[in-house]
């Protein structure tokens, strides 16, 4: 493929601002000399992030939609966050800081599952032999073979009535009818993690929230060398010249805050890297009195776009396939603000984790089937001491509560702490801290949230360069990358490497994915953990 060697010439506009499009534009200035003036990125909203969120104050609650997970073998991820100075320390790395931080709060989950309000132990996965079979099986079987199977299509019933699943499903969010393909490529992925699995053993976080730990010093490295940041512009279409052996981006068509549409017209050393799809996309906030309202693909820009450069060119993939059964995408999360100390208080000497260490709590009772993560506080740079916050999600929003009989879509936030204190056992003991407005909960529906874990096959989402692109390429969760898994920041930034080392004459390649699936001291403690 030819490369740019003129990039002084190239200007670079990168739709959409979350971390692919972020790493993409530090890449392209760092490694492809691409001056920072020369880079665009389109945002149609007023903050930077995607996926990567955290936001709020005391005074109205804080809000995460969700937590990224983290851990030490993330080679692209790591590789970018050591160029970014810390948020409060411009002589550390993003990555340094993160490092530190992990070496002080280790994740030892000891309350991982309950039932009753109760511990369950989960020394063994509670898999058959039948069970263990299967899932030594499908991770060697090839991809290819797979096609677009559920998972419930592989494994008995019984398999997801164990320990294993529960907390599988809990921790990655994949469902029953989440693709095959992909669970597969976890167990590859991660095997190394799987004999600490039950502990959350190897998981690693941020210091705060990823906005504040990455997203922030992120654009702040790039403002500082001149990327333009052009909120409220959305892109709704993009025009393409095509030819059997070339494809080439000409002009894009963006709106303004005020409704203003332009044109883009891109020069012949132009390019665009454009994020197809989104999981956070037409999401919304709940309040305490009111439920998140579900909305759908009418109220979101990077779907609308795909499905539009879609129908132009097979190689541009099938957003359709995710996109399109809102039913089987959705969850609903929620976080909770509270100016007292007797949640958290209760929490730690229950599970014998201080906050931090204890990562997901799963309720397996619950028929929202719902988990709770209590970060290290503050999750905040703006959070007071004397202020906790805790986030919750629920994997079935549809059914009916246990204790409060409404379906989890149908609650408000003060509704969803409710069933929550039930599943506990501290209703009583919760509460003087509602009766005296100590505490506040926001929920929040999400209906693109599984999006990516749709059973697909190979060509539905788009390979990052597809094959004559000559000037553009797809970034993010919904690009093509072979063995690595969605639903992770090392995706997006992988997608970033690919785009920017395809197009750029740079001194250095992508990352190569850690092959931890051939280490034979791995697959023995992974098959041991099985078994147990």
């Amino acid at each position: 493929m030819e490369k740019n060697t003129h990039p002084e010439r190239s200007k670079v506009y990168l739709v959409g601002s979350g971390i692919a499009s972020l790493a993409a534009a530090v890449y392209l200035i760092k490694d492809a000399g691409v001056p920072g003036e020369n880079i665009h990125i389109l945002e149609q909203d007023d903050i930077t992030g995607g996926a990567c969120d955290g936001a709020g104050d005391v005074e109205h609650g804080f809000v995460v939609r969700g937590g990224r997970m983290h851990e030490k073998h993330y080679e692209c991820y790591w590789d970018l966050l050591s160029n970014i100075p810390s948020l409060e320390d411009p002589n550390v790395s993003v990555r340094d800081e993160s490092f530190e931080f992990n070496e002080r709060f280790v994740s030892h989950a000891q309350a991982r599952l309950l039932r009753e309000g109760k511990k369950l132990d989960v020394s063994s996965f509670g898999l058959s032999l039948s069970d263990q079979t299967d899932l030594l099986k499908l991770t060697f079987v090839s991809e290819r073979s797979l096609g677009n199977q559920r998972i419930e299509d592989w494994f008995s019933a019984a398999f997801f009535e164990t320990n294993f699943w529960h907390i599988w499903t809990s921790m990655f969010a994949f469902q029953k009818w989440s693709s095959l393909a992909e669970m597969r490529r976890y167990m590859k992925r991660f095997i190394h993690l799987v004999d600490g699995l039950h502990q959350l053993g190897g998981v690693m976080r941020t210091k705060y929230n990823q906005y504040h730990s990455v997203i922030l010093p992120t654009q702040r490295y790039l403002e500082e060398r001149g990327v333009h940041f052009d909120m409220h512009m959305q892109v709704t279409d993009i025009d393409f010249e095509l030819a059997s052996d070339a494809k080439r981006a000409t002009v894009l068509l963006v709106t303004d805050r005020a409704g203003k549409r332009s044109e883009i017209v891109l020069g012949s050393d132009d390019y665009v890297f454009v994020t197809n799809g989104s999981l956070t996309e037409s999401t919304d906030n709940g309040s305490w009195n009111t439920p998140a309202r579900l909305k759908g693909k009418a109220d979101s820009g990077s779907w609308l776009l795909w499905e539009k450069i879609a129908k132009k060119d097979k190689a541009f993939g099938r957003p359709g396939v995710f996109c399109d059964n809102i039913d089987l995408q959705k969850w609903y999360s929620f976080t909770a603000t509270l100016k007292d100390d007797t949640f958290h208080d209760y929490m730690e000497n229950f599970s014998g984790n201080v906050d931090g260490t204890g990562g997901l709590v799963t309720m397996t009772d619950s028929n929202w089937f719902m988990s709770i993560v209590i970060a290290r506080q503050p999750h905040f740079p703006n959070q007071p001491k004397d202020v906790k916050i805790f986030w919750g999600y629920g994997l079935y929003p549809d059914r009916e509560g246990n204790f409060i009989k409404k379906k989890m879509s149908d609650c408000t936030g003060e509704e969803m702490l409710e069933e929550l204190y039930y599943h506990l056992g501290i209703q009583e003991k919760m509460k003087p801290v509602t009766e005296a407005g100590k505490v506040n909960c926001i929920p929040v529906a999400m209906p693109f949230v599984d999006a990516l874990f749709m059973p697909r096959t190979l060509g539905d989402r788009p390979l990052v360069i597809p094959k004559g692109a000559k000037n553009f390429a797809f970034l993010g969760q919904f690009a093509e990358v072979p063995d690595d898994c969605v639903f992770t920041v090392e995706y997006s930034v992988r997608t970033a490497q690919m785009a920017v080392f395809g197009h750029f004459d740079a001194d250095r390649g992508v990352n190569p994915i850690y092959d931890s699936i051939h280490n034979p001291l791995v697959l023995m403690k992974a098959a041991k953990a099985i078994s147990r």
